[in-house]
């Protein structure tokens, strides 16, 4: 499974099958999913496309994998918060700088919870903290705030 950030919107996550048939799903901020399908004699023509609520995500993907979650969407609350995890390009504007120079928290009101690097997690890290080409911060905040701050780190 490859997967491509398509900035603004969300990810698309594109799947050969044993039987060589080509699927993806384009993981929408808001939650929604859209799935396709291609013909297998032709493998750049949609054979099927479905547009889902968040809702209907969740309920496909818990048939599916009931313990899965969203690779970038950690956890929703009925409060509006959202925690999501955007990763920190090599080529990333970001790459090398201290934590505090994104402003992340003052233009977001997103806060960064965690940085994943490697095989460590750093549980909140302060302002001086040095982020690097590879990490993957965890961001809590609004919706719209966590839209922005990965707006923010997703710069080059």
């Amino acid at each position: 499974m490859s997967r491509t950030p398509l900035p603004g919107i969300g990810f698309r996550y594109d799947l050969t099958t044993r039987d060589q048939r080509q699927v993806s799903v384009v993981a929408h901020r808001d939650g929604g999913r859209t799935l396709s399908a291609y013909r297998t004699d032709d493998p750049d023509a949609c054979d099927l496309s479905l547009k889902l609520t968040s809702g209907e995500a969740a309920a496909l993907i818990d048939a599916l994998m009931p313990s899965h979650h969203s690779p970038n969407l950690l956890h929703t609350t009925d409060l509006g918060l959202v925690a999501e995890r955007v990763e920190i390009g090599a080529t990333s504007h970001w790459n090398g700088r201290l934590l505090g120079e994104t402003q992340l928290r003052t233009e977001t009101g997103a806060s960064i919870v965690a940085v994943l690097r490697r095989a460590e997690a750093i549980p909140s890290p302060t302002p001086d903290f040095r982020l690097a080409g590879g990490d993957t911060v965890i961001v809590i905040g609004t919706r719209e705030g966590v839209e922005a701050a990965a707006t923010i780190l997703g710069r080059e």
